[in-house]
């Protein structure tokens, strides 16, 4: 018997059932292809969506002159389903049809964290002045967000907790998601820009690196991560 189109899938089995390019980055799969005109876009886009009608699950689809980038996730489940492998194969396989290149730079997803001491008192804030929706219980905690953009455009944010003033780091930090057989060229060139690793205490789920002047970014994979939900860093 098949497995329901709705069942849940762990980032790791995603990870190697998915067809090259798709990977898993946070709790959806993503993959770009090298469409090189607008109107093989169009065509590739096309064949996209006569198989989603069909399978009724859908993706995100950001399509550009010459490129064209997709995200799948379940968004009822707030995590990746055997929905989001199936079509992502699926696609893999027209692309092929198509004779499309994947772009030679992997998908990729940032968010931002911010540390606060009083995560309620300044929820409503950034909500207010970005336009942003709050997600409630197992939607925030699966979603790894507090905050995220209707549109489904703009980074989410997250809020992370504090025990006391610090006055020795930024209180603000991106999270950067990334495949997770890149991050060893990734960490590589960053620290080869001059950058410095803060810490790899919590890799393989995420790596804390600075530039020169000491502003942090977390390099984040799916890894070790609690089945439940996506940790953030």
């Amino acid at each position: 018997m098949a497995p329901s189109p709705r069942k849940p899938v762990t980032a790791a089995d995603a990870s190697t059932r998915l067809s090259d390019p798709w990977r898993v980055i946070g709790n959806s799969v993503r993959a770009g292809y090298d469409t090189g005109s607008m109107a093989r876009g169009v065509r590739f886009l096309h064949r996209i969506a006569q198989e989603a009608e069909i399978a009724d699950h859908h993706p995100d689809i950001d399509l550009r002159y010459g490129t064209i980038h997709l995200t799948l996730s379940t968004h009822s489940a707030h995590r990746i389903t055997e929905a989001d492998v199936g079509l992502a194969n699926l696609i893999a396989q027209i692309a092929r049809e198509l004779e499309l290149e994947p772009l030679s730079t992997p998908e990729a997803r940032f968010d931002v964290a911010i540390d606060a001491l009083d995560i309620d008192k300044i929820r409503p804030f950034w909500s207010a002045v970005l336009g942003y929706k709050q997600l409630d219980g197992d939607a925030r905690d699966l979603e790894a967000a507090d905050l995220v953009d209707p549109a489904g455009r703009l980074p989410a944010i997250w809020f992370q907790q504090m025990d006391s003033e610090r006055s020795e780091r930024n209180r603000i930090h991106l999270d950067f998601w990334i495949p997770h057989d890149e991050v060893e060229g990734r960490l590589s060139a960053a620290l080869d820009a001059g950058g410095t690793l803060v810490t790899d205490e919590f890799a393989p789920s995420w790596w804390v690196l600075a530039d020169a002047e000491g502003n942090e970014v977390c390099l984040c994979t799916w890894q070790e991560r609690d089945d439940k939900g996506y940790v953030g860093a």
